[in-house]
């Protein structure tokens, strides 16, 4: 199978490395605008350099987009509408209606669309998946050290759409009610954010995405009835803890690790997506709930912005 990368940045990278050593794929193309990036990934891993992904057509029945967020609809969408099958970073693309289109495109070309929310193949979230009965109560942060990649976009964009799509996927609800405050302290989009979503079912949601910690915090924790489980996503490890009955009168509290097998998500998803292309089989992570957890994160900036607004407000009232 002959596949592309699109996008020879920091993403594209780490798609290059994994996808040239899958079995019975071949990359045969990286493509960026700046032309030398592409040419260096290639001369140590392979294919050929390209500046523009047009070249790429008649060469390749798959690509990855791992482009800028602003970019994937224009660059995914003539790869579609050419026949190939296309896995795009998350999110699926700059606006919900954006990521529609190229929904849309994907079924009237009867393309493969799989979209990056890695977390879904992390071997602790599996495992997680596996014990989930009735979700009640999320706890999520997800905390990292300032970068200037990704700057284009804000941080629940950025780093809180990755929970986003587990809530949703877990919940398989959509929020009857959003709360959310941000700032920003380092760049113009917003840096840092708490959410408190709520769902018709009862379970609630709290999620905290920042850029700008001091240290690097991927951690997820679930209540469900009798239990309590955590993910740390970073060590790939999971724990159930849970009420057990020593003796009528003092129960105790029993830790019991989850059963996970590590690996590397990112090539557990290229290898999902490869799968899904040679077997024209429905994608682990589709177009349709990629859009509805952009489309979530879409209600969660404005209700920042409501927020902001309302701090606004404040500061003027009493200053």
């Amino acid at each position: 199978m002959r596949a592309a990368v699109v996008g020879a940045g920091a993403f594209g990278r780490n798609h290059v490395r994994v996808l040239s050593r899958l079995p019975e794929v071949e990359l045969v193309a990286i493509v960026d605008s700046d032309v030398a990036k592409a040419r260096e990934l290639a001369h140590e891993f392979g294919g050929a350099a390209y500046a523009n992904a047009n070249e790429i057509v008649p060469s390749v029945d798959a690509a990855i987009v791992a482009t800028p967020t602003v970019t994937h609809e224009a660059v995914a969408a003539p790869l579609l509408e050419s026949g190939i099958d296309v896995l795009v970073e998350k999110p699926i693309a700059e606006s919900s209606a954006a990521g529609e289109r190229l929904t849309r495109l994907a079924q009237e070309h009867g393309r493969i669309l799989q979209v990056g929310h890695l977390e879904r193949f992390n071997p602790a979230v599996a495992a997680l998946e596996r014990a989930l009965r009735i979700p009640l109560f999320f706890e999520i942060h997800r905390l990292s050290v300032f970068t200037p990649r990704s700057l284009d976009i804000d941080v629940v964009l950025d780093l809180m759409i990755h929970d986003l799509d587990i809530v949703l996927s877990f919940t398989r609800e959509i929020p009857s009610e959003i709360r959310a405050a941000g700032i920003s302290v380092l760049s113009k989009r917003v840096d840092i954010a708490n959410v408190r979503l709520s769902f018709e079912s009862g379970c609630i949601a709290n999620l905290t995405a920042s850029r700008v910690s001091t240290e690097m915090v991927r951690k997820l924790r679930l209540f469900q009835p009798g239990e309590y489980l955590t993910v740390d996503y970073r060590r790939q490890e999971a724990v159930r803890l849970a009420l057990t009955p020593k003796s009528k009168d003092l129960p105790q509290i029993a830790f019991e690790p989850l059963a996970v097998q590590k690996a590397e998500p990112l090539e557990l998803e290229l290898t999902a997506f490869f799968a899904a292309v040679r077997e024209r089989s429905h994608p682990r992570v589709d177009a349709a709930q990629a859009v509805n957890a952009l489309r979530l994160a879409e209600a969660i900036l404005v209700k920042i912005e409501e927020h902001a607004e309302l701090v606004s407000d404040t500061i003027r009232r009493r200053s």
